[in-house]
Parts: C-alpha cells; structure tokens; sequence
C-alpha cells in the first residue's frame, strides 16, 4: 500500500474509532491526527475538511451495504421494495455497535450539512435524483420532496446517538409509515 493510502486509512481508522466513544463535536481534527500519528495538514489533503473525512468512513463504511439492495431493484419495483431496499441495510447496520455509530453520523452529516457532496463512487444511493424517478405519477420536484422527507424520518428515527436499534413494531410503523407518504396520491 503506498504510503498516502496508508495515511489516509489511518485517518479513517483513527476517526472510526474516536467517533465510537466521544460525540462528533468533540472529536477534533488534531485529535484523529494524533491518533492516526499523522500530521495535522493530512486531513487536509486527504479530505479537505473534518466533514468530508466522516462523508469519506461513511462512503467507506456504508455504500456496500446498500449496492446489492439496490442492484436488485427493477424498473417494476414497487414502492414497498424500494422501501425494503432501503431500510433493511439501515435495519442491519443499527444491530451492530459500530453501526450505530455510522448512523448517527450520517445523520448528522445529513442535518447539518444536506448539500455535502458524497463521492461520486458512492453509485447514487445519496442523490434524491436517483430516486425520484421511481415513484409513478409524480413530478421530479414532488418525488424529490416526497423522498426528501422519507430520508429525514428514516435518519431521525436510526440516527440518534442515544437510541438502541428499533424494536420490530417501531420498524413497521416506519416501514408503513414512509410507504404510505411515498405512494400517496399526487396533491
């Protein structure tokens, strides 16, 4: 492994294991550096900013857990499978420790910064625009809207930092509950 790959999953790994005890406003880039016994400009370089270093775990750390989910969709897919495309890597990774972990920081990536841009790697599991095609019967601008607010819910109800994973009646009352705003009819 060249030494800047090297450097750079350091910095992931260092960041990863931070984030697991310590809250996101309190882990600072000094701090990742230190641990990853690297420089402090090496963030810098490798990522350009606090923020997309963690956009950069998450791209990491997230994006192969939703590619077979969402591999599988077709064009016929329906509402409720594009749901269950959705949630069920949501419903694996909140079972893990860890994977809280990565879900409270993708919601807080998300709330403060719903612009950030994700690498384009990531195969389009983070643009809206992806997913408004999918919904039948609705404008781009309506599905994206109608996704926009699915995602939030989703993330609010997976990302707190204090919360155990879903018990199974809570997911079914989010898994109803973002199918029936999806597929409502237009307005």
């Amino acid at each position: 492994m060249p030494p800047e790959a090297a450097t750079r999953e350091r910095l992931l790994a260092s960041a990863e294991e931070l984030f697991t005890t310590a809250a996101y406003d309190t882990v600072s880039v000094r701090a990742i550096c230190t641990a990853a016994q690297a420089n402090v400009a090496a963030v810098h370089y490798h990522f350009g900013t606090k923020e997309d270093l963690v956009v950069a775990l998450l791209d990491d750390r997230l994006v192969p857990r939703w590619t077979s989910a969402l591999t599988a969709l077709t064009a016929s897919s329906t509402v409720p499978d594009l749901v269950d495309a959705v949630l069920s890597p949501f419903t694996e990774i909140q079972s893990e420790a860890l994977g809280r972990t990565y879900l409270h920081l993708l919601a807080r990536i998300v709330a403060d910064a719903p612009q950030t841009r994700w690498p384009a790697a990531s195969g389009g599991w983070t643009s809206l625009r992806q997913w408004s095609g999918r919904l039948p019967g609705l404008d781009e601008k309506a599905a994206r809207t109608r996704w926009s607010l699915a995602f939030d819910l989703i993330l609010t109800a997976f990302g707190r930092a204090d919360r155990a994973p879903l018990a199974d009646d809570e997911l079914r009352a989010l898994r109803a509950f973002v199918i029936a705003g999806l597929a409502a009819p237009p307005v």
